[in-house]
């Protein structure tokens, strides 16, 4: 009897909830390590950018509008005009194709999960998918 009522505690606590949350903390853990390697030196470290070169993925409506576009933009670079917040940005983004599937979805799953973002975890499924076509 005493181990079903720990046990219980332990389960209402949530103490045995792990599958999303840690899977999600855990991507997020990783992409920061490949952000400063990969990103940083452009988007900065708070991902403010730098006005009228390169944009900001703090509060970004241009990243959090179409995960499937961010992936694209990860794998294939970017070489056209966009508005990010109102504020239009011509520049060249090259591929980071070099990443492993996992790469972009932790380094997209933490930029899309920080600085006022909130999104969905990127799945290295969806990384994969998209990386295909």
């Amino acid at each position: 009897m005493f181990k079903g009522i720990i046990a219980a505690m332990l389960i209402t606590s949530g103490y045995f909830y792990t599958s999303q949350t840690d899977t999600a903390e855990a991507s997020i853990k990783r992409g920061k390590a490949v952000y400063t390697a990969n990103c940083q030196s452009c988007h900065m470290a708070e991902g403010q950018g730098i006005p009228g070169a390169f944009p900001p993925l703090a509060k970004s409506d241009f990243l959090m509008q179409d995960q499937k576009r961010a992936i694209g933009v990860v794998l294939n670079g970017l070489n056209d005009e966009i508005k990010v917040n109102g504020q239009t940005y011509h520049m060249q983004m090259p591929s980071h194709a070099f990443l492993t599937d996992q790469q972009v979805a932790d380094v997209l799953t933490f930029v899309q999960n920080n600085w006022g973002n909130k999104a969905k975890p990127v799945t290295p499924a969806q990384v994969k998918e998209l990386r295909k076509k």
